[in-house]
């Protein structure tokens, strides 16, 4: 496994008897396709052809990648088809980024679920395809393994049932950290009763459209601070305008502007944000550098294709800001990321060298010549 991290981001909080998880996470694994390189949306009773094309592990795959690649101990609750995409999305995470998959299970006669991901415009539309996974398989274990902390999916377009709020429950009553996100609610009815859950949890972290909605405001950073008299930490990201944050258990407030690249595929973006606050938030770091660095780590994924192969690792984020340094005092120089990233010079350590990591490619494995 070449492409494993080369950072303990919490090394130095280790000690005999912690959880060997740092990060546990249950969902659906997709084989995502991922289509780039379109000028435009399809266009009914034409065919498009699309420049690019990626495979990759999807889903809860992102965020599981996205953590492990940050070095963070990651282990993932899934089912996973006995076909030739559940052999190939098994395999990815398990040897290729080193996931644990000890609560997961191959399930016989069941095909995996398929997203298909057009990217156009800067967004992204998606087909999917999928059912699910039959008992036993499809639960959640009773006991979820011991972690310092788990992310969650809350809300209607989470999915989130009675067994997930139970795993939920269980969870953060013996230690673990929770941290929720939450899916589009496509029956329009944004009820704020889907997220019970957050009474379980430590950090809230939708986008500003989710958040405005389910808190009927017209403006992200209110949406957060409504959705801070519910959990201890919201956390809204809002696209081109950054993220902003409202810590309630301490009264601190932050926000940060995005960090502006080109993006080729933005599929996975918000797991990969997720991914980098949960890694600064175990790692002790104070708010508004746990916001920058996951505004970084889900800039640095949209510049490549697929969701979980284009999460970036520690050479990718060292390298970002060495390019930063050099162009300091010139005209190209970026002022305000050299002041605001400066906390990259305490954690990166010199000479990261290992890489590169594995990405998306448009098919899922050759035969051997």
């Amino acid at each position: 496994m070449d492409d494993q991290p080369v950072l303990d981001p919490l090394g130095a909080l280790r000690a005999p008897g912690d959880p060997a998880a740092d990060v546990y996470l249950t969902g659906t694994v997709f084989l995502d396709i991922i289509f780039t390189g379109l000028d435009s949306a399809p266009v009914r009773g034409t065919e498009s052809w699309a420049r690019g094309m990626g495979s990759s592990p999807g889903g809860v795959a992102n965020m599981a990648t996205a953590l492990a690649r940050l070095g963070l101990r990651t282990t993932l609750a899934a089912a996973f088809g006995d076909d030739v995409y559940g052999d190939y999305c098994w395999d990815s995470l398990e040897s290729g980024e080193g996931i644990d998959l000890g609560p997961s299970r191959r399930v016989s006669g069941w095909h995996s679920p398929v997203t298909v991901s057009m990217a156009y415009e800067g967004e992204r539309t998606m087909v999917s395809h999928g059912h699910r996974a039959p008992p036993p398989e499809d639960a959640v274990p009773v006991c979820p393994v011991p972690a310092r902390a788990a992310v969650a999916s809350l809300g209607h377009g989470g999915e989130a049932g009675e067994s997930d709020e139970a795993w939920i429950g269980r969870a953060a009553a013996s230690g673990t950290r929770i941290f929720a996100d939450v899916g589009w609610d496509d029956t329009g009815r944004w009820d704020p009763a889907d997220l019970e859950g957050l009474r379980h949890c430590a950090a809230f972290l939708p986008n500003a459209e989710e958040a405005m909605r389910y808190t009927r405001t017209t403006c992200p950073r209110e949406a957060a601070r409504r959705l801070a008299d519910l959990v201890p930490l919201a956390v809204v990201t809002m696209g081109s305008e950054g993220a902003c944050a409202v810590d309630s258990a301490t009264g601190r407030t932050a926000e940060v502007p995005a960090l502006l690249v080109e993006a080729l595929d933005p599929t996975g973006a918000g797991d990969v944000f997720v991914a980098g606050f949960v890694t600064g938030t175990l790692a002790g770091w104070p708010l508004a550098d746990r916001l920058a660095f996951a505004s970084l780590s889900a800039a640095l994924s949209v510049q490549e294709f697929g969701g979980s192969l284009s999460a970036p690792g520690w050479i990718e984020i060292a390298a970002w800001w060495e390019q930063v340094k050099a162009l300091a005092g010139q005209a190209r120089a970026d002022d305000e990321a050299l002041r605001r990233y400066a906390f990259l010079d305490g954690l990166l350590p010199p000479g990261l060298r290992r890489g590169p990591l594995r990405r998306a490619v448009p098919t899922i494995g050759f035969r051997p010549a």
